[in-house]
């Protein structure tokens, strides 16, 4: 690829160190490859058009009648042009330079663009047979978009060549570059809505150079396109001064490349020259990185890059209509969804739109029977390195499996249930170590600032951080060449996450379970983006988005009430059943069984939820896999009654709810040795659903055998209350359960203190069960007093002492493994 990406027999003169170019465009094309050019672009654009307008007559054989207009016009004008107009150009540098390249469009909306690209490359027809490259394909192209029963108006997965979900803006670039990390052949060109540059996301996403290796990853090209406005109003970067705009981005660490104007020829030109310039300085700076990487650790492959960039200026809705009922359209925001919106009734609008759809000259784009003429056939590139078809924006085809080690070696001894601690994350992130070891170039861990804190940190035994800012002696694991990536920006993480796993890596997105909460509408759109792309054949199954929530809401009492949150689980289990799991391992074995099989799953959004804390170890690894295999299940050790029907079914989801949950068991015996305690864990949330609702569901009769039809259920349950309620509201012994919960009680407090704020800990469980199970009577009433009293009298020891007292802080569970 470094002869590729220089080889285009034009070379530009190399920009001063730090500096803006604007590049020269004299004779940068000659005239029958701009002709070329331009004819792809007015093609692009009149499928554009005809994408929002038409219902019938595509070709405009017949003069233009209200019956061939959509009843209902939806979709976006004004930023498609300029989409297809980088496009074009982007086609003649892959030929040009046999360039591998994906192609990533910022703009959401500009879903025309991307469809019309992709049919004129034959893309799309090869995908979807009954859309062929004819007329009969292209009235079917024009029908379905935004129309019942067809496709979306944005970038979606149903497009070839996507892999960005444009229903929300502000993640391109981000997606841009967790693609190019470690593709080191790739080419990343991605365009930059100048609306989507006013999003948090995207903001930071401009600091994502600092961790893109020029050794071992692709190039990224960023395209910040200025047409001027967004929906209604101006946008920021396209009205501040240029030589502000041009040191903002400087400091962000590129070298823009400025192309402005909206005389088509010129235009085409200035294009031309700031790509080939844009390129060839990419490969300058990965042929220097590389060799001086090859000559030893030190010199320029470790150094700061500053990448190029180009930042585009056209008018918005450039080449539609100049105005509307005397309103000027064209470079304002009235281009930027539907310039004429009374076509069907106003036969001035139609008048105008039929002159705006000619005046792309389709007579001279397309032949007697539809499909584009010899001239647009020629012009893009080949087979796999089309940017609709490039098997990186269809990741699975390029998917291996990971290497996994065997994850039982690197269990916890178990001698009885409880007898010793282990930091589940800690034994975890010895296994991730060599997950990583086993797996360069396809494994990355990402994490914002807290893959120590989560005590991940085994995995800097065999790599760095990556980072390739100035460093410190007193720095400890950065470089520039690492898997682990670390940036305070949960958006960042996720976005770069995303671009990796959606071109057919893997990974690992560890966090604080309060702060994850920053990205629940990432998180949405990839669910999103999975669900549809379930339904496409063609699509291929892409290695799952697995999330590590620790430092979570139960041992967050050291930074108190703001860190403590476990309602991310509430938000995936929103999502089709058929997209999320949800696991919650009780102490170490279990995580370790767990992620193991999350990393080998496919197409799925995992989320396991793990302490970091010393916690007990309650199951050897044999039993561990078999627990997590069934997803829940009765523990016969820590139950009574021989196995009978039981008095009370004591339920628990999560290691803190666990803990708590068998040290009540223990008063219960103590206490009631006559009643008949069952104890059932949960480890897949979904097996509380019923199979009918979720893959991993319980048919109501096995539900029923679990957890009984008619005797009281005390859960007590890692998240709110109310979830577990709405996965069982359909079972016959809802009305039996109870839930104990986070209730939105926290502060910075002792670990004791914050289960007894929320009345999820073991003596408030006893009391439950003594207003719940109608056999014991009023006999009980001071056993429950005497419950009551020990909270307080714990309440007081901590504000007294500092730290939980000794009967709760060094419990252990009495009994061994017998039942």
């Amino acid at each position: 690829m470094r002869r590729a990406l220089r080889d285009s027999g034009r070379g530009a003169a190399a920009p001063r160190a730090g500096g803006t170019e604007r590049p020269a465009a004299t004779d940068r094309l000659g005239a029958a490859e701009a002709a070329a050019i331009d004819a792809w672009w007015r093609a692009a654009n009149y499928l554009s058009v005809g994408q929002i307008y038409l219902l019938d007559n595509p070709l405009l054989r017949e003069e233009l009648r209200p019956g061939h207009i959509k009843p209902r016009l939806l979709g976006h004008w004004g930023t498609s042009p300029g989409l297809n107009f980088c496009y074009a150009h982007l086609n003649r540098v892959i030929r040009a330079r046999d360039l591998d390249m994906i192609y990533i469009m910022g703009p959401g909306h500009g879903g025309p663009a991307a469809v019309a690209n992709a049919w004129l490359e034959g893309t799309y027809s090869e995908v979807y047979p009954d859309v062929s490259r004819d007329a009969a394909g292209m009235a079917r192209l024009f029908r379905q978009f935004s129309f019942p029963g067809g496709v979306p108006s944005h970038v979606a997965p149903e497009t070839p060549g996507s892999i960005h979900e444009g229903g929300e803006l502000g993640y391109s670039l981000a997606h841009a570059y967790g693609a190019a990390f470690d593709n080191p052949d790739l080419v990343v060109a991605c365009i930059v809505g100048d609306g989507e540059a006013e999003t948090g996301p995207l903001a930071a996403s401009w600091h994502s150079g600092t961790w893109l290796d020029p050794v071992r990853d692709g190039a990224v090209l960023p395209i910040l396109h200025l047409n001027g406005y967004k929906i209604a109003n101006p946008a920021v970067l396209a009205r501040i001064p240029e030589e502000e705009l041009t040191l903002l981005l400087s400091g962000y660490g590129y070298r823009p490349i400025l192309v402005s104007g909206d005389e088509p020829a010129a235009m085409h030109q200035k294009m031309a020259a700031a790509l080939d310039q844009a390129l060839d300085e990419i490969a300058r700076i990965q042929e220097a990185a590389r060799d001086a990487r090859a000559e030893g650790p030190d010199g320029q492959a470790n150094g700061r890059v500053r990448w190029p960039m180009i930042v585009l200026r056209t008018p918005k809705g450039w080449t539609g209509p100049k105005e509307v009922d005397g309103l000027p359209v064209e470079g304002t925001w009235r281009s930027h969804q539907v310039p004429l919106s009374r076509v069907r009734d106003d036969p001035e609008h139609l008048a105008r739109l039929e002159d705006w759809l000619r005046s792309y000259r389709p007579d001279e784009l397309f032949d007697a029977d539809g499909r584009p003429v010899e001239t647009l056939r020629e012009l893009p590139p080949r087979g796999r390195r089309r940017m609709s078809a490039n098997p990186h924006a269809n990741g699975g085809e390029l998917l291996r499996p990971l290497v996994l080690p065997d994850f039982r070696l690197y269990g916890v001894e178990v001698d009885g249930p409880g007898e010793r601690t282990a930091e589940p994350t800690r034994v975890l992130g010895a296994w991730l170590r060599d997950v990583l070891a086993a797996n360069r170039g396809r494994f990355r861990l990402m994490g914002p600032d807290e893959t120590a804190s989560n005590r991940l940190d085994a995995v800097f035994e065999v790599t760095d951080r990556v980072f390739r800012a100035e460093r410190y002696p007193t720095d400890e694991h950065q470089g520039p060449h690492g898997q682990v990536m670390e940036v305070l920006s949960e958006h960042l993480c996720q976005g770069w996450l995303e671009g990796y796993l959606l071109t057919g890596r893997h990974g690992l997105f560890n966090s604080y379970e309060a702060f994850v909460h920053i990205v629940d509408a990432m998180f949405n759109q990839h669910a999103k983006w999975l669900e549809v792309t379930r339904r496409l054949a063609w699509r291929r199954p892409i290695a799952s988005l697995n999330y590590l929530l620790s430092s979570h809401v139960w041992r967050q009492d050291h930074n108190g009430f703001t860190h403590q949150d476990p309602g991310f689980l509430d938000v995936v289990m929103n999502k089709k059943p058929e997209i999320v799991r949800v696991y919650l391992p009780p102490d170490a074995n279990t995580l370790l069984s767990v992620t193991d099989h999350c990393l080998r799953s496919r197409d799925y959004v995992n989320v396991v939820v793990a302490g970091k804390q010393p916690s007990p170890n309650w199951l050897p690894m044999d039993q561990a896999i078999a627990h997590c295999t069934r997803g829940l299940g009765i523990w016969e050790w820590a139950s009574t009654g021989g196995g009978g029907d039981p008095d009370v079914v004591m339920a628990c989801a999560g290691d803190v709810p666990t803990l708590e949950t068998l040290a009540a068991v223990d008063l219960l015996r103590q206490y009631f040795p006559e009643l008949r305690v069952r104890v059932v864990n949960v480890v897949d949330l979904m097996r509380l659903q019923p199979d009918t609702e979720h893959p991993h569901g319980l048919s109501d009769r096995d539900f029923d055998m679990i957890f009984t039809a008619d005797r009281p259920v005390i859960f007590a349950f890692h998240g709110y209350p109310y979830l577990i309620h709405r996965l069982a509201y359909r079972r016959a012994g809802h009305p039996n359960l109870h839930v104990r919960g986070y209730k939105e009680e926290g502060t910075t407090t002792t670990p004791f203190d914050m289960v007894m704020m929320n009345d999820l800990d073991r003596y408030h469980l006893v009391m439950d069960v003594i207003d719940r199970v109608p056999s014991l009577g009023g006999r009980v009433a001071h056993i429950r007093q005497r419950m009551a009293d020990k909270r307080l009298a714990m309440r007081v020891h901590t504000r007294e002492h500092g730290e939980d007292a000794p009967e709760v802080r060094d419990w252990v569970w009495p009994y061994g493994g017998a039942s």
